[in-house]
């Protein structure tokens, strides 16, 4: 492989790990800004569409419910999984490449959320979207890292 190409990847692999640096970092900033909120004040983003307000979450992802030990252990075991995958995959020279990034996306949402488990008995949601749910910049890399996997899978398929 010529120095071009290799500098054109190790340049991309700095950018992304960049975004995810930033999306993690930014979402533990917003999660410090919204515990000095009072609980359930909220503060206009986009109208009464986007809100930023302090709720504790104590279910799994859209306050759908599933909490507790139970559901600690399990997203322990999701991360232990998932960083043994990235590991695996940074190691094996066939592995795809494209793969990694989105897994580490959902690794750093998940430990984030993990954090605020750990440390406040559930996870720290502040984005309210009007008629959907609150959440979490950890959410969102979850989410995205989602669908870039199943994206990226369907346009496999398609070939």
């Amino acid at each position: 492989m010529n120095n071009y190409l290799l500098k054109n990847r190790y340049s991309k692999n700095i950018a992304w790990l960049l975004v995810m640096a930033m999306f993690f970092i930014g979402d533990r900033i917003l999660k410090q800004l919204a515990l000095k909120q009072e609980y359930g004040q909220s503060m206009a983003i986009l109208g009464d569409w986007l809100q930023f307000r302090l709720i504790f979450n104590p279910n799994i992802a859209f306050s759908l419910p599933l909490s507790g030990t139970i559901l600690n252990i399990l997203i322990t075991v999701i991360i232990g999984s998932l960083t043994s995958l990235i590991i695996y995959l940074i190691l094996n020279k066939k592995a795809q490449v494209s793969l990694i990034w989105p897994l580490t996306f959902i690794l750093f949402g998940a430990i984030s959320n993990l954090l605020d488990r750990l440390s406040y008995g559930a996870v720290i949601d502040y984005f309210g979207l009007k008629y959907f749910t609150v959440f979490n910049s950890a959410d969102l890399m979850i989410s995205i890292g989602v669908l870039i996997l199943i994206f990226k899978k369907e346009r496999k398929s398609d070939d």
